[in-house]
């Protein structure tokens, strides 16, 4: 069973891919700049392409009104024999101008699409090698639109520095040049106006970005609060809910309504503060070119060209004091987006990590001491061996650990002190994803994606045939329920598994463990709030699963436990008492305690168990047969007490 499990030393890639890219990303948490400059980077030939083109669609631009002024001053100085080639040259630049307007659109095309994909990705790469705890912490939905947030972001910032901060910058850049060859003075005054107005500009949009990044907050809020009304609409609609659900979202859009607000009339005020100037100095320098034209400083063409450029520049600067502010917003959004994204891993595989070899799947909890992070202490010092092949049943009354124990053996959490080994390797040494596959889980909360059977089932081992899919499904006792399915394997079986039953999720969760064929098995209240008939199919089911492996099951049915080797009970993160099964019914103690209560729960007034036998029979037959009379005066006695003596026959 072992050698054939899927290892991480065969495929030691992804993992070395997933620490490098980890510590690559993580860095990026407070540097919007510097995570946009990276995808910049990586396709930087294209992104130098689009820039060029750029400069070159502006340039041909900004030369037009020149090739304006020099047909007009060709047309007015009676210039016959060079109208035409003056009409050559504004056609030519015409043209160019659209041409390579077009150019850059289709480069942008691939290089902005390009670099959204690979932005998902990336996020979601790192999204998904969280701790378990970073989940707990966040609704789900605000992780999504955060990452989709982020990929828009950075998309609208690509695109308005290349059509709508460039532009007007190189426009004005060119302006300022041509105005010199018409009067120097001119254009010293353009500059002297120029800078300060966007050294202005660019304060102005840094200081709104609180406002910004408020909006962005609220915005993915909006988001999250949708997945999670939508994600429980039954409950809602069983506690009629939908109105209270309605008045708290209409809430939750009116604070983010209101942030919006904030901010876009701070956009108005930074507009407002570049129209009033560009506007008067637009004017001013149109009057300055007439003034000079009357005293023969300039001619027709020249006036005309001040005119045209003094309105590219009102243009250019009022293009790009909309794009600085909409830039500015973006980027408080994107910087909001990576803060919650990037938050470095709690944890990490270690740098000498190695992929883990099981080879028998003996657990050991070599005196391991944990607190959940902002939560209470449960272990203190805690020491547990289980031997490979055992099956080991945890149990006690909640809060005594036994959950937070399978989570500490799959590394959601590390422990403060002591050392959990898998086969004397520390868990802390081994790799994540080698791991994972040593270890099979049967939650209490199955969890299933909207998928189909087929592709839920194979999720244990990807690379399994459809053969051994079914062979799983029919050794998990779900060939009978697949196939009454309307299309069987191929049915798709909705969000989380909506479609099915408790019992049929349980036993497709089963099948995954099966196929998965892992060392070490791992039942967390696999059986719980299950009817009868579907209790005893994911009985057997379990039987065949735990067949050659260790199993450790947390169990408040105790007829679950019934056939194991060990039972460990624990209170308050302490073993209480721990040996087999047996010889733990014979002892006064914890163990005894939750029999009797098991027995009096299953006590039917029919005097027997649904399943057929007495109730004390079917859960502990091996406990009968050693010491009949002991456990019969115990059985009776709790019977009695729960007022039916006629439970056991």
């Amino acid at each position: 069973m072992m050698d054939t499990a899927p290892t991480a030393a065969a495929r030691p890639a992804p993992w070395r891919r997933a620490v490098d890219h980890a510590d690559t990303l993580s860095k990026y948490a407070d540097r919007p700049l510097g995570f946009l400059w990276r995808y910049v980077r990586s396709r930087a030939g294209s992104h130098l392409a689009m820039l060029l083109v750029t400069v070159l669609a502006v340039s041909c631009s900004v030369a037009t009104q020149y090739a304006i002024k020099m047909l007009i001053d060709m047309l007015s100085s009676g210039g016959r024999d060079h109208v035409w080639s003056a009409f050559a040259l504004l056609v030519s630049l015409v043209v160019g101008d659209n041409l390579l307007w077009r150019l850059a659109g289709w480069i942008a095309s691939y290089t902005f699409v390009g670099v959204t994909g690979a932005l998902r990705a990336d996020l979601f790469r790192y999204v998904t090698g969280h701790a378990p705890s970073y989940f707990v912490e966040r609704l789900p939905g605000t992780l999504t639109s955060r990452i989709t947030a982020t990929s828009n972001a950075v998309f609208t910032v690509e695109n308005m520095c290349v059509w709508n901060v460039l532009p007007p910058c190189l426009a004005t850049l060119g302006a300022i040049a041509f105005l010199a060859t018409v009067n120097m003075a001119m254009a010293v005054g353009m500059t002297m106006v120029a800078l300060p107005l966007a050294v202005t500009l660019f304060r102005l949009a840094a200081k709104g970005q609180p406002l910004h990044r408020g909006f962005a907050d609220k915005a993915a809020a909006v988001d999250g609060e949708m997945v999670d009304i939508i994600g429980n609409m039954p409950l809602v609609k069983a506690f009629g809910g939908l109105r209270r659900e309605h008045h708290r979202f209409e809430e939750t859009v009116g604070r983010e309504m209101a942030a919006r607000r904030h901010s876009l009339l701070y956009l108005e005020k930074v507009r407002l503060t570049h129209a009033v100037p560009t506007v008067v100095f637009a004017v001013a320098i149109v009057a300055w070119a007439i003034i000079l034209w009357r005293r023969g400083q300039a001619t027709t063409g020249d006036v005309v060209l001040v005119s045209t450029l003094g309105l590219t520049i009102l243009h250019a600067t009022r293009d790009l004091a909309v794009a600085l502010v909409d830039v500015t917003q973006h980027m408080a959004r994107l910087s909001e987006a990576l803060a919650t994204i990037l938050t470095p891993y709690e944890l990490r595989d270690h740098t000498a990590a190695t992929p883990l070899r099981p080879r028998r799947g003996g657990v050991t909890f070599d005196s391991i001491s944990f607190t959940y992070p902002r939560g209470r202490r449960v272990f203190t010092n805690f020491a547990l061996d289980l031997e490979a092949g055992q099956r080991a049943g945890l149990v006690g009354p909640s809060g005594g650990g036994k959950s937070t124990l399978l989570a500490l053996l799959q590394r959601f959490y590390d422990v403060e002190g002591g050392r959990i080994l898998i086969d004397g390797g520390d868990v802390t040494r081994i790799t994540e994803e080698s791991l994972r596959e040593a270890i099979a889980v049967v939650p209490q909360d199955i969890s299933l994606f909207h998928r189909s059977v087929l592709e839920n089932i194979r999720y244990g081992r990807p690379e399994a045939s459809d053969r051994e899919v079914r062979e799983a499904a029919e050794a998990a006792q779900c060939r009978e329920f697949i196939d009454a399915l309307p299309e069987g394997f191929a049915t798709i079986v909705g969000n989380r598994g909506i479609k099915l039953s408790g019992g049929q999720r349980q036993r497709l969760a089963i099948a995954r463990a099966l196929l998965k064929n892992a060392p070490i098995l791992l039942l967390d209240e696999a059986t719980s709030d299950l009817d009868t008939d579907s209790e005893e199919a994911i009985r057997v089911a379990l039987e065949r699963l735990m067949r050659g492996r260790t199993v450790i099951a947390v169990a408040h049915r105790l007829s679950t436990l019934r056939d194991f080797d060990r039972i460990v009970v624990l209170q308050a993160g302490e073993i209480a008492q721990d040996g087999p099964p047996d010889q733990l019914l014979q002892a006064d103690g914890p163990y005894r305690e939750l029999v009797e209560r098991e027995i009096v729960r299953l006590a039917a007034p029919s005097g027997s168990h649904p399943l057929g036998g007495s109730t004390a029979s079917f859960l502990f037959p091996a406990a009968a047969r050693v010491n009949g009379a002991a456990d019969r005066s115990l059985i009776v006695r709790s019977a009695r007490e729960a007022g039916h003596p006629q439970a056991v026959t």
